[in-house]
């Protein structure tokens, strides 16, 4: 049997109020809220936040393959997938690669990682926006999804993939040159004209391969950037229920949204579900799944509703400041300087998987690690000491207004960990009124600064809720 052994998606904290965006420039107002990645954020660290809760689903792991897949990589040429890599500690001989460029990019990931042997793990990321004022923007949203997909014998399999089926033609409904800032789309109806059609044979030719009835079908996840083709191909599928697309509380994550779907969706199914997954990219893919009774005992790391539930609101103007559509006056300090790539290279472990130090004479844990320890002892009698999935206290913080930041001001912590260590970090995922001594937070991996091109991968900390802290 082969499918999926976990999944996770992961939904950013802010949200952007869609009547926000008619407030300031006019025209109708949207409803509802749409995520929004932190200034921190990009799809890489996304990814990462949904590749690492699908394996502390199951108790961590390390698959054979990582494949990392997006619309809107933060690099080009250089691979994405391997910061992920290096923040997930995987072992180096796990062979890693992007599907990059395109929204089919995340459901092409997958049925390459369904059709092979290897356990690999699928992670994909979409940050969706456009100019001010755009259908992209109001609709679209940011977000991650993972599915770790192997056989049974790898370990318990949760959904059986039982296959599917595939329409591909060449048509130019939506595009994006490299280099510009927003995506364009034709007018809407001739794109629902070329994709119903194709839906409707990708999804009789799928129920023929999988000798299934429309109506043997439990769940239908039906997903894609063209929402008058969503919609209308949903109700002419004849399953039993079509799952919610979280467009009013996410909105459309791009390539990764028919993950952060199914994520949902798998959330709340009970075993024998017989789940749909219709994706309406340049052509049409129709995945189909059967829960096992592994499902019964599996309990996700994060829930989709749960992450939806804990949010706040980012203004319009920031948001713009954030997806650099408006210039506002900089702090008057010096920028950051580029990051060093020969350093960084010399501190894997700790800059991209935050592993400390302990003496293991003192038993004292050191972050950054260090060769000797605070009270001396023998030079390089440490052990390591991974902390990125180690709660921890703020013992004092301060806010500062001054220093450089794309997104002042800036809340510096000092974290007790549990089980020992000190360490000065910036927070967030939150605002000044929502910090205090003894807040509790999480390690999350986000991007400090950009320069010379170089993104600078770091951990910064978040505050956590009491259900997650315990």
């Amino acid at each position: 049997m082969r499918g999926i052994r976990s999944y996770a998606a992961y939904v950013p904290y802010r949200r952007l109020d869609r009547k926000e965006i008619a407030a300031v420039f006019g025209g109708a107002s949207g409803r509802g809220q749409r995520t929004v990645a932190s200034f921190d954020e990009d799809t890489t660290t996304m990814g990462f936040e949904a590749a690492r809760l699908a394996l502390r689903s199951i108790g961590g792991a390390s698959p054979d393959a990582l494949w990392f897949a997006t619309a809107e990589p933060a690099y080009v040429e250089k691979t994405n997938a391997t910061a992920i890599h290096a923040a997930l500690r995987l072992d180096p001989a796990v062979a890693v690669m992007d599907v990059n460029g395109a929204v089919r990019s995340g459901v092409g990931a997958f049925l390459a990682a369904s059709r092979g042997a290897d356990e690999v793990l699928v992670t994909v990321a979409g940050m969706r926006g456009g100019l001010p004022m755009s259908a992209d923007e109001g609709e679209g949203g940011d977000g991650g999804a993972a599915l770790l997909v192997g056989n049974d014998s790898d370990g318990p399999v949760i959904a059986e993939y039982l296959g599917g089926a595939s329409e591909t033609e060449e048509f130019v409904d939506r595009w994006r040159t490299p280099g510009s800032p927003r995506p364009r789309r034709w007018e809407e109806r001739f794109g629902e004209t070329v994709y119903v059609p194709m839906a409707e044979r990708a999804w009789n030719a799928a129920l023929k391969t999988c000798e299934l009835n429309p109506g043997e079908v439990d769940v239908a996840v039906v997903t894609g950037t063209h929402a008058r083709a969503v919609r209308a191909t949903a109700g002419r599928l004849g399953a039993k229920t079509v799952a919610d697309n979280l467009a009013a509380v996410v909105g459309n994550t791009g390539a990764a949204h028919f993950g952060v779907v199914l994520a949902d969706v798998l959330d709340k199914a009970e075993p024998d579900t017989t789940i749909a997954v219709v994706v309406l990219a340049d052509g049409v893919d129709v995945l189909l799944f059967r829960t096992t009774d592994s499902i019964a005992s599996f309990s996700p790391a994060k829930s989709v509703a749960d992450q939806i539930a804990r949010s706040a609101l980012v203004p319009y103007g920031k948001f713009l400041t954030w997806r650099n559509m408006v210039d506002i006056e900089p702090p008057n300090r010096p920028t950051p300087n580029r990051p060093s790539s020969s350093a960084a290279a010399r501190s894997t472990d700790w800059k991209f998987g935050f592993v400390g130090s302990r003496d293991r004479q003192t038993g004292i844990v050191h972050l950054p690690p260090q060769r000797i320890g605070i009270y001396g002892g023998i030079t390089d009698d440490m052990e390591q000491v991974p902390e990125a999935e180690t709660l921890a206290t703020v013992t004092t913080y301060t806010v500062d207004r001054l220093i450089y930041s794309e997104s002042p001001p800036v809340i510096f912590a000092v974290l007790d960990f549990d089980g020992g260590g000190r360490f000065p970090c910036q927070l967030t995922d939150c605002d000044v009124d929502d910090v205090k001594v003894g807040t509790r937070v999480e390690m999350t991996f986000r991007r400090l600064f950009t320069a010379d091109e170089i993104h600078n991968y770091f951990w910064k900390a978040r505050p956590i809720g009491a259900k997650e802290s315990s």
